[in-house]
């Protein structure tokens, strides 16, 4: 059976990170210590994602005996369409979507491409219509399992 990969793990990651800081309360901080623990992820590739979602401007780190990352904007304003375009590479689901580098010999002729085309910008159309907010409608569950996953 074909196994497709729909959200490449940085990507993923990076959804992840989001997540765990709207679940936290409006004016808490955490560390990449306490979302690795979380999920079970290496502190040095969260440290790179975190690193990108401050840059991308997401997320916003303090350095300092009180600081630590928390969002940097309202939930309701992160867009997951946007994240998933801004973190994802590569969106090239096939060859010919490449612009440099495809060497497929049925690129002059082959309509796949189109379709496959199609289907990303539906994909991510639905991801437009929603936020981090969206996502977080059950916060107080999402913060338990978070805090149970941390020890």
């Amino acid at each position: 059976m074909l196994k497709i990969q729909i959200a490449p793990i940085y990507t993923e990651y990076a959804l992840r990170v989001l997540l765990f800081l709207g679940a936290l309360d409006e004016e808490e901080k955490t560390n990449i210590k306490d979302i690795a623990a979380a999920f079970s992820i290496s502190e040095h590739h969260l440290s790179k994602i975190v690193y990108e979602l401050g840059k991308l401007g997401y997320i916003e780190t303090i350095r300092g005996r009180n600081g630590g990352i928390h969002l940097a904007k309202r939930p309701a304003e992160i867009v997951i369409g946007a994240v998933v375009r801004e973190t994802e590479e590569n969106l090239s689901l096939v060859e010919c979507f490449a612009a440099h580098g495809n060497e497929c010999v049925l690129t002059p002729v082959c309509r796949l491409r189109f379709a496959l085309h199609e289907a990303l910008e539906a994909f991510l159309r639905v991801l437009d219509a929603y936020t981090l907010a969206d996502l977080l409608e059950d916060r107080a569950s999402l913060r338990s399992l978070l805090k149970e996953r941390r020890g």
